[in-house]
């Protein structure tokens, strides 16, 4: 059954390759979504896929993709649109 969550990433990630980095490991864990940057400085991302491999996307993002430093990640759960691939905005 497929999961959806909603991040918003928190502190020194934009800039540091936070999407390209997210889009890889999304695509190699087969996670659907999209990353894009805010205009507050943070990064939002949606995550559709299997409970497991969301969780770790999570954790990704928890522990600062790229170059990044996170200070703090909003987490959401919210239901599946049924999205395919990961893009970056």
């Amino acid at each position: 059954m497929a999961e959806r969550r909603r991040v918003v990433a928190h502190g020194n990630v934009q800039g540091v390759f936070f999407r390209e980095s997210t889009r890889k490991e999304a695509e190699r864990r087969g996670v659907a979504g999209w990353a894009e940057n805010r205009s507050d400085g943070t990064v939002e991302a949606v995550f559709e896929g299997g409970a497991d491999a969301v969780d770790a996307m999570v954790a990704f993002v928890r522990g600062g993709p790229g170059h990044a430093t996170v200070s703090s990640v909003d987490v959401a759960s919210e239901d599946p649109e049924g999205l395919s691939g990961f893009s970056t905005r």
